[in-house]
């Protein structure tokens, strides 16, 4: 089964990449699409679309390789938050420096109130799947002043 969001984020709802690049929009939209969905298959399936296989994952968390690692994050950090159901709302235009692209993003609770808030920096292969991910959580450290 599709739905409107698989549609959207595969051409046509199908599980196979559209014959053209992708933008880095479409690659991320998929991402956060993946983080927002509990069906395990779909989740697979949007991940397979938005990242490469050996994808690079780099959070507050710990880092890893592989869409596996990436799949574990969603679903122990997002999927499994205690505090019950929220999702990642992305809250920026994408800005995409050629093969880089970064975006802000919020993590919601089910009425809306802000979790946590950050941004994220992608790169991105020729074919336009997200090879690399750096996750910054939380609101930039202001600099000091200066003694």
């Amino acid at each position: 089964m599709t739905t409107d969001d698989d549609q959207h984020l595969t051409g046509g709802g199908t599980a196979t990449r559209p014959s053209t690049r992708q933008t880095h929009a479409e690659a991320i939209d998929a991402f956060i699409a993946a983080a927002n969905t509990d069906d395990p298959e779909r989740r697979a399936r949007l991940l397979s679309l938005a990242l490469a296989p050996d994808v690079s994952f780099h959070g507050p968390l710990g880092r890893g390789v592989g869409r596996g690692v990436v799949e574990d994050f969603i679903t122990e950090v997002v999927q499994g938050y205690a505090a019950g159901r929220c999702r990642m709302v992305r809250t920026t235009a994408v800005d995409s420096p050629h093969e880089w692209a970064r975006f802000g993003w919020r993590f919601e609770s089910a009425d809306g109130a802000t979790v946590l808030s950050g941004t994220d920096v992608v790169h991105l292969t020729a074919a336009g799947d997200i090879d690399e991910i750096v996750v910054f959580a939380g609101v930039l450290p202001a600099l000091a002043p200066e003694a």
